[in-house]
């Protein structure tokens, strides 16, 4: 008797502890989401890049802080000049996803059946109204992300960009397509953050097939414990040309270095917070 009593004990053990390495096993990733609890949506600085220092105008002249300043301030305004590029062309092609990306946040999600999340609702570009369903789905320690707009009379459910981000937001992409009727990939968009220290960094790729232009970028990163605590790189693959931009946010002083339009190595331009030309220390 005293036999049995010892080998049901013990079984009873090895159970229990199988039972504990299988429950450990199949804990979920901590970072996850709770169950029943939406997850964050990226913040706006991972899609939309910060252009802001470096306003143009189409007179000639660059409008910084209210100011105009002549383009005879040539360092600065070369700075400008090439993210004016950038901004005008994704201005025109990103108004209507950005701004249903943006209004986002004004909305609650609504759980779904198969247990995705979906964030839907209106809003107006131009005057004419949207309908926008942003659609959150966990898989594999990542959030993929897909948002799609109709306009009424228009076009219904186009998928006008996806994504894919970790847990908890500090690094992911985007893939924006053109529009409605041109489905065709238009921008690709890689970013970091580090909420931590507030550094980040945003690059947006020019993926439009058989485009002279195709990986041609423009990246911005924040460093804040630098002197220059902003930059640019622009990247043309037609000129085969890397521009780089530094500056500060709080000062405006920075320097720009473009070995194609200096006719030099790679050598900084700077200019003072005044936007006016001056040597590089």
């Amino acid at each position: 008797m005293h036999k049995y009593i010892t080998n049901f004990r013990v079984w009873g053990m090895i159970l229990v502890f199988l039972l504990f390495i299988f429950s450990a096993c199949e804990k979920t990733d901590p970072t996850a989401p709770e169950e029943g609890t939406p997850p964050d949506i990226p913040p706006a600085s991972t899609f939309q890049m910060d252009f802001s220092d470096f306003q143009t105008q189409g007179t000639g002249k660059i409008k910084h802080d209210g100011q105009e300043i002549l383009l005879s301030k040539q360092n600065w305004g070369w700075a400008a000049a090439n993210v004016f590029v950038w901004n005008v062309i994704l201005t025109i092609n990103l108004i209507v996803p950005v701004a249903a990306f943006l209004e986002s946040f004004n909305h609650e999600p609504v759980q779904q059946a198969d247990g995705s999340w979906l964030w839907m609702y209106n809003f107006t570009v131009a005057g004419f109204q949207h309908t926008a369903k942003l659609t959150a789905t966990t898989e594999d320690g990542f959030i993929n992300w897909k948002m799609q707009i109709s306009k009424q009379n228009n076009f219904t459910d186009f998928e006008w960009f996806t994504g894919r981000s970790n847990l908890v937001a500090t690094e992911g992409t985007w893939t924006l397509n053109a529009k409605p009727n041109d489905p065709t990939p238009l921008l690709g968009i890689l970013w970091h953050r580090n909420p931590l220290d507030g550094s980040s960094d945003i690059r947006y790729t020019n993926i439009i097939p058989n485009n002279d232009e195709n990986g041609a970028f423009i990246q911005m990163a924040i460093v804040p414990d630098s002197a220059l605590d902003a930059s640019y790189q622009i990247y043309s693959v037609v000129k085969n040309n890397m521009t780089d931009i530094e500056w500060s946010r709080t000062t405006k002083e920075g320097r720009i270095s473009d070995s194609l339009h200096f006719v030099d190595n790679g050598q900084w331009h700077c200019w003072n917070n005044l936007y006016d030309d001056i040597e590089c220390q």
